[in-house]
């Protein structure tokens, strides 16, 4: 169990880590109820700080507003009764999962305003939209996510594995020092990777994978490439990688670390091409008319407020925003 300092002040939110410890005394409480050992561990748990008490009360006040949308569903008491005895039959994370997907028979409105805490409460480490956050991991590895992320850790005597479950991850990684070396993996749906002293960011899409090396050196291990060997890619490289192929491509017009600080920088980028990328940090739909589709720009640009960003391109191209809503923004050509 992670250790919080008692110095730390409270949160309005407790952190989502926090949160998913809460959640697994609740599965383990519900498991063994009458045992008296493992209530005073969790009481002690509770005590230890004040944002453990708070993700506690959150996490039991979730679930009693859970279980009265359940309620008044009909044909909801099967989904209740499968959930009161989920965690005996499922592992931890099985049960997280079936806690997550139970919260799609509530009510519209209770589901709107808690489903993504859910939703990232199921990984070890999350990202809403339009968010990016860092993390130190228990080796020493910096693990960056960027907007609408997850990943878990797999740690154990033999290696040090990342799986990511969606999104983009930039990792900064070293040798391990401890007796067994173990290497540092990333596993995305596509691929699996192996990084060695090295700074690299992954890109997970529907259909391929993307690898782009800044520093040091990582190996893909699958798929191989189109000569049958396993690719080693160095600094400045970048890789695409699909089920069956891995195979070098051309870098982006852009720096593909730049969204750890919280910035866009391109180099001669195509408009519709910056449109999409900048639609990733925002929700709704985000375009240009194909009229002004191929204009290029350069520049910084700060993602911590996408309508400011926005608002600065009409002062660099010849074109106009048109806001039909808060979320659905399109670029057209200055009549």
């Amino acid at each position: 169990m992670d250790n919080f300092s008692s110095s730390l002040p409270l949160k309005p939110n407790p952190d989502h880590l926090v949160v998913k410890q809460a959640i697994n005394w609740l599965l383990r409480l519900r498991n063994n109820g009458a045992n008296p050992t493992l209530q005073q561990q969790c009481d002690l748990w509770r005590a230890a700080h004040q944002e453990h008490e708070l993700a506690w009360q959150r996490v039991q006040s979730l679930q009693q507003e859970l279980n009265a949308n359940l309620r008044s569903v009909p044909g909801a008491q099967v989904a209740l009764h499968t959930l009161e005895n989920s965690s005996q039959r499922l592992g931890r994370r099985q049960a997280l999962k079936l806690l997550s997907g139970a919260l799609l028979l509530g009510s519209s409105a209770w589901v709107g305003k808690d489903l993504l805490g859910w939703q990232q409460w199921n990984a070890d480490f999350a990202t809403a939209v339009g968010e990016q956050r860092g993390f130190q991991l228990p080796d020493g590895t910096r693990l960056e996510l960027n907007t609408d992320s997850a990943a878990d850790l797999d740690f154990n005597a033999e290696q040090r594995l990342i799986r990511l479950r969606r999104g983009e991850i930039m990792v900064s990684c070293g040798a391990d020092h401890g007796p067994a070396h173990r290497p540092l993996l990333v596993q995305s749906r596509h691929t699996l990777l192996e990084g060695f002293d090295a700074r690299f960011v992954v890109r997970m899409e529907d259909s391929c994978t993307r690898l782009s090396v800044t520093h040091g050196a990582v190996a893909i291990h699958a798929p191989q490439t189109a000569d049958g060997r396993n690719a080693r890619v160095e600094a400045g490289q970048s890789y695409q990688i699909s089920h069956g192929l891995a195979a070098p491509v051309a870098p982006l017009a852009m720096d593909v670390g730049a969204w750890a600080d919280g910035l866009i920088v391109t180099r001669n980028m195509r408009l519709d091409e910056f449109l999409q990328e900048v639609g990733r940090y925002r929700h709704g739909y985000l375009g240009c008319s194909a009229a002004i589709a191929s204009l290029r720009l350069s520049g910084v640009f700060r993602l911590e407020d996408s309508d400011k960003l926005l608002a600065i391109l009409p002062q660099t191209l010849p074109v106009r925003l048109r806001y039909r809503s808060r979320w659905w923004v399109s670029l057209e050509a200055v009549a």
